[in-house]
């Protein structure tokens, strides 16, 4: 899929379950990230990137303009009240099972995204909510997830 621009979503498990449980059709971001929120537009692609866990969780694709809501869907941070206004309205394009996310460490220093950091701190290039990414690194991820995908044995 070569449409629109892509981004990384960076969030923990418990957002990301959050955001599947309504069928990915939601995302928000932080307060801070208006500036780069107000850069999406419909068809751009957003990944997840589950903290914690090191890996990549779905694909969503957004479908709306993007509008601010504060009322409280995810849990955020322990003592942090961050109501996620800047939202999206988004459809899932690819979803995996919690327990079959794509390690981020395998794809990672393939990521143009990354080479932005020394090898051995490949993290950070996926620390702060949003990063754009370029078609190439999108390219790549997608293709990688639904490799990922196809290789999964049904449980």
């Amino acid at each position: 899929m070569l449409d629109g621009n892509a981004f990384i979503l960076t969030g923990s498990v418990e957002n990301w379950r959050v955001t599947r449980d309504r069928d990915f059709g939601i995302v928000g971001m932080k307060e801070g990230r208006r500036r780069l929120a107000e850069t999406i537009e419909p068809g751009d692609r957003i990944f997840f990137y589950v903290t914690k866990v090191q890996a990549f969780g779905a694909l969503a694709r957004v479908t709306g303009e993007m509008f601010e809501d504060r009322t409280k869907i995810w849990p955020g941070k322990p003592g942090k009240a961050d109501a996620y206004p800047w939202r999206f309205r988004t459809e899932p394009v690819l979803v995996l099972d919690e327990h079959s996310f794509l390690p981020a460490e395998g794809v990672a220093r393939e990521l143009e995204h990354v080479r932005k950091w020394p090898a051995e701190h490949w993290r950070l290039a996926f620390q702060g909510q949003l990063r754009q990414i370029s078609e190439v690194d999108a390219a790549l991820l997608e293709e990688r997830m639904r490799e990922h995908a196809g290789t999964l044995s049904p449980a």
